[in-house]
């Protein structure tokens, strides 16, 4: 069987580092190659090559071969190729437009039209003719991946490069976008697979790639290496990602945040209707939920990202102002964001080290060098290596800017931390890592405070409290063991597997 995609002996050095080093990879019609590794293994930068993209400055040797030259790519971070200022109607039309024109003219619009519809329809994008009004802002991350998937499906590539494509996803959508890859497989089309995800690895591959520190460890079917992993990498990856800590107040300290009926909109339009809702010193509060379900609606509304809402938001028993533009710097080191999109929260012209170390110097008012020595001991202490911290942002890997844009926030000090689906583009290794030091920070300092936002039922298990959205509305609130154990409301939120596809 003809490859439709070849690499041979991949090498790519940036500075004195090979990121990725003697890769090789094969990519058949029809099968599905999944790359799997800690952040920073070098799975990105191997899936890129299929496009002809590398790291700005690096040194590349090896051979990489696309006969029919048209890769599709979906990636980590669906935002940053989203075009902000025009909505996702226009952004599907202009490539649809492109596979008509062989139609009469007459005929074209229709078939745009009809071909923008199935493709978000095959994303499994519910609501697709009101998705195709709103612009990219208005989406949560979720809906943002299934639109750059979407527009992947649209150019009719014979390989797809689909980097993350479950980050941020609920069960639901997860088990949608499974069906989704298998079909485009069944299509002849070969597709390469980048994730930390193993569930959904486990259910399409065919064929699995470990990588670590940009070699390749372990390679062969996807059952056989499920079933017997020969290297000790693999085997680690494959453990449960879920924390070896949970968060368990001694007593119930006081409260540090109040949101008091909430209604928010975009536009006109309610996505958000909340009643009182409470967090504690030492508590960590889950909120999870179908993408789309309100869940980054709410974390934005705390920390005065979205002003367009109704009710108030107290700390420490104060209002605090709608916009962030409007709160002090008291109250903006207090509550702190970290997005899932960490790379687009960075300076790519400034050192890592140095955006990090800023905050202490912003809402602090820590001298230059103390904060810098803080920012390195925190980012040391969240696993970025030492000569990692000093780069810019785009020699990062996503997973590596994740802790990156925790470390920064943590440099606050703040009494509510906001974590934004922070685990979802992380190994099993790293997220267990991760989740373990929250979890530290919260016994070390008591007067901290956790919301996380989340569709990973693992990350969720750290929490005191879960908070169920569905529809914009709470459906369900209780202490974590319950919820998870013996949830009430008919949605439910007990682990769901991924099915394997035939």
């Amino acid at each position: 069987m003809n490859a439709v995609a070849e690499i041979d002996n991949l090498r790519v050095i940036v500075g004195d580092r090979a990121i990725v080093d003697g890769v090789n990879l094969r990519v058949l019609p029809g099968r599905i190659t999944a790359l799997v590794g800690a952040s920073g293994s070098g799975k990105t930068t191997t899936g890129l090559a299929l496009l002809g993209e590398y790291p700005a400055g690096a040194r590349v040797s090896g051979d990489v071969r696309v006969p029919d030259g048209l890769v599709g790519y979906v990636p980590q971070q669906p935002g940053a190729v989203l075009n902000p200022a025009r909505r996702v109607g226009a952004l599907l039309r202009d490539i649809a437009r492109t596979q008509v024109r062989h139609l009469p003219r007459r005929d074209r619009r229709a078939a745009v039209r009809a071909r923008v519809l199935r493709a978000l329809a095959l994303a499994q994008l519910p609501e697709a003719t009101a998705m195709l009004r709103r612009f990219p802002h208005q989406l949560s991350g979720g809906q943002q991946q299934r639109v750059v998937l979407a527009q992947a499906l649209l150019l009719g590539a014979k390989v797809v490069v689909a980097d993350e494509p479950t980050t941020g996803q609920d069960a639901l959508t997860k088990r949608g976008i499974v069906d989704q890859l298998a079909a485009v497989s069944r299509e002849g089309i070969g597709v390469v697979l980048l994730s930390h995800d193993l569930d959904v690895v486990r259910a399409l591959a065919d064929e699995v790639l470990v990588l670590r520190d940009g070699h390749v460890v372990e390679s062969g079917p996807a059952e056989r290496l499920w079933l017997a992993p020969r290297h000790p990498w693999t085997a680690e990856l494959l453990a449960s990602g879920a924390p070896t800590a949970r968060i368990e107040p001694a007593s119930e300290g006081a409260e540090v945040l109040r949101v008091g009926r909430l209604t928010a909109r975009h536009g006109r339009t309610a996505v958000l209707r909340l009643p009182e809702l409470s967090l504690h010193a030492g508590q960590c509060l889950a909120v999870v939920g179908r993408s789309g379900s309100g869940k980054t609606t709410l974390a934005r509304c705390l920390a005065g990202l979205h002003r367009n809402h109704d009710g108030v938001i107290h700390l420490d028993g104060t209002p605090l102002p709608r916009s962030l533009r409007d709160r002090t710097r008291r109250q903006l080191a207090a509550v702190q964001y970290v997005f899932q999109d960490a790379g687009a929260s960075f300076d790519e012209h400034r050192p890592v080290l140095h955006q990090v170390a800023r905050t202490a110097v912003r809402l602090r008012g820590m001298t230059e060098t103390d904060a810098l020595a803080e920012a390195r001991s925190t980012l040391l202490g969240l696993g970025l290596a030492d000569d990692l911290v000093h780069r810019r942002p785009g020699h990062l890997s996503g997973g590596e800017l994740q802790r990156a844009a925790l470390a920064r926030a943590l440099l606050a000090r703040p009494r509510v931390l906001i974590c934004d689906e922070i685990t979802s583009g992380l190994d099993t290794v790293t997220r267990r890592a991760i989740l373990d030091t929250l979890a530290g920070r919260v016994r070390e300092r008591g007067d901290l405070s956790l919301v996380l936002i989340t569709h990973d039922l693992t990350t969720a298990a750290l929490a005191t409290h879960i908070a169920v959205l569905e529809a914009g509305a709470l459906v369900e609130e209780a202490p974590s063991r319950q919820l998870l154990t013996a949830p009430r409301h008919p949605l439910g939120i007990r682990p769901t597997e991924v099915p394997a596809t035939d």
